[in-house]
């Protein structure tokens, strides 16, 4: 069932396992590098390793059906490796790797801190149960993909694409760049807290201080229930979006809203520069800097000249206008 020439570490102690006929003398020495044989892709069927590191700098070779249990690192400095229908158990699957796909794979609840330092790896019809999952890795690309432990997960990385992905749980996405998100959900607090250069599209996203400290980030057909959103960002947009807010949007360079809905939305925009066309009503607006706001009604609008310079903003209700430079 297997053809492989890498080494299956079962223990600390120097111990040798046989794979495909070959036995071979492991350990977890770093100087274990081992390439595959040259002739058909290796491949390993249905088989439960152990130990930590027990393919370590594994190259060109397949896993189907196999369960990596107890014992950290696995994978370590894996290359051109492509898993389906198998499991990780343990601590630190895949660090810095290169080229993996996995695909009706888990990562179960242990498998925390699982892909760090990674670059260039598909996940698809996949399941992670395990927190803190990449984290300064790039080239990620997400399919129909479910994370229902995601606390402190896609930190620090970059290059990122999400279909059809689900996410639980808080500070998701800190510091990441270049993310395209579509049909979306995440529910948890604190995410995408400094990011830069995203796209979502079609999105649930439920959270409290979600969008702070951004740049060049655009939200299209979502529907947002968020706390505090968006504060202390730049160049942030909706389109066609629900937004339920608490204070939110506010401290922004440059908000745009272009036929989004506000709910449930009181002190909004406070020191912001805007440009809000928003359908509905909107209970409360307090203090924007500049710009324009577009709404079918509105509350309480405060303009407080020892806050903000009042002539800077307009404020139209239909036809009619509050303010007007």
């Amino acid at each position: 069932m297997t053809s492989s020439s890498f080494q299956i570490n079962t223990n600390r102690s120097e111990s040798g396992v046989q794979i495909g006929g070959k036995s071979q003398v492991s350990g977890v020495r770093e100087s274990n590098e081992v390439e595959a044989e040259p002739g058909p892709r290796p491949k390993t069927v249905q088989r439960r390793l152990t130990g930590e590191r027990a393919a370590f700098f594994c190259k060109h070779h397949d896993f189907d059906s196999v369960t990596f249990a107890d014992g950290e690192s696995p994978l370590k400095h894996a290359s051109d490796i492509r898993l389906s229908q198998s499991g990780f158990q343990w601590k630190y699957p895949l660090w810095y790797c290169k080229d993996i796909s996995l695909k009706d794979c888990t990562l179960f609840t242990m498998a925390r801190a699982g892909i760090w330092y990674t670059q260039n790896i598909s996940l698809e019809d996949t399941t992670i149960q395990a927190p803190k999952t990449f984290r300064r890795s790039s080239g990620i690309a997400m399919r129909n993909v479910t994370m229902p432990n995601a606390d402190e997960t896609l930190w620090n990385c970059s290059d990122i694409d999400m279909e059809r992905v689900s996410a639980q749980g808080d500070y998701f996405a800190m510091n990441s760049h270049g993310i395209n998100a579509g049909d979306f959900s995440l529910d948890g607090n604190y995410s995408f807290d400094g990011v830069s250069d995203i796209n979502i599209d079609h999105a649930r996203i439920l959270s409290k201080d979600a969008f702070w400290n951004t740049e060049n980030v655009t939200v299209q057909n979502s529907t947002i229930s968020v706390e505090y959103l968006g504060w202390n960002s730049t160049n942030l947009t909706f389109e066609n979006c629900q937004i339920e807010s608490l204070q939110g949007m506010c401290y922004i360079d440059n908000l745009v809203l272009r036929n989004c809905r506000l709910i449930n939305t009181t002190l909004a925009f406070k020191y912001s520069s805007v440009d809000v066309e928003a359908k509905g009503y909107v209970d409360s607006i307090l203090n924007p800097q500049s710009g324009t706001i577009r709404t079918d009604g509105f509350g309480d609008v405060t303009l407080n000249p020892e806050r903000v310079e009042p002539e800077r903003t307009v404020i139209e209700e239909n036809s009619a206008t509050l303010n007007t430079r």
